[in-house]
């Protein structure tokens, strides 16, 4: 359902419960008036979104991706501040089918924007990962710097920490006729 239609469904219920409570009928008019809250409410946070954020935390892809692919037109249905986050969801499903593939996801949600620095912050730290896959080091630690900065709770602060030891490990491989070699 496309977002004007959201508000303009939530205007009338909430008119509907004004009118209830201007005749006299105030239990109908203030559940009526809550209900119109309530779809008011799924035009700035989508239903979709957040059941599918549910189950990636139980970490179930399949219903995640089920709920996610209910989102045909992203542009129409979400809230322009929600269409970073749309689009950092679907890295993070593309992520664990196929992880050099979800680039393109990380960087739409960078540049779409997102308001909390901790989601900023693991766009960037995924995309540290996918640099360090493609063994691009200057790019990782461009990505791992950035992440580190807009870390300001310190609640990937452990991936980060992991991810930079991964780094020294690349570090310390040296090419040998071809192939690698661990010191």
């Amino acid at each position: 359902m496309s977002n004007l239609v959201r508000l303009i469904i939530a205007c009338v219920v909430a008119g509907a419960g004004v009118t209830l409570c201007g005749f006299g009928f105030w239990g109908w008019g203030i559940l009526v008036f809550f209900i119109g809250g309530l779809i008011l409410l799924t035009y700035f946070f989508n239903e979709n979104m957040i059941i599918a954020q549910f189950y990636l935390r139980k970490e179930n892809s399949e219903k995640a991706d089920q709920w996610l692919g209910k989102i045909t037109d992203y542009e129409k249905q979400l809230n322009k501040n929600q269409h970073g986050y749309y689009n950092l969801l679907l890295g993070l499903m593309e992520s664990r089918k196929a992880p050099l593939k979800s680039e393109k996801f990380f960087k739409k949600a960078l540049s779409l924007g997102m308001k909390m620095s901790h989601n900023v912050a693991l766009a960037k730290l995924s995309l540290a990962g996918i640099a360090m896959a493609k063994r691009n080091k200057r790019e990782a630690q461009m990505y791992l710097s950035e992440a580190s900065k807009d870390d300001k709770n310190k609640l990937l602060a452990d991936q980060i920490k992991m991810m930079k030891a991964q780094m020294a490990q690349m570090d310390k491989q040296q090419a040998v006729r071809g192939g690698y070699r661990q010191y």
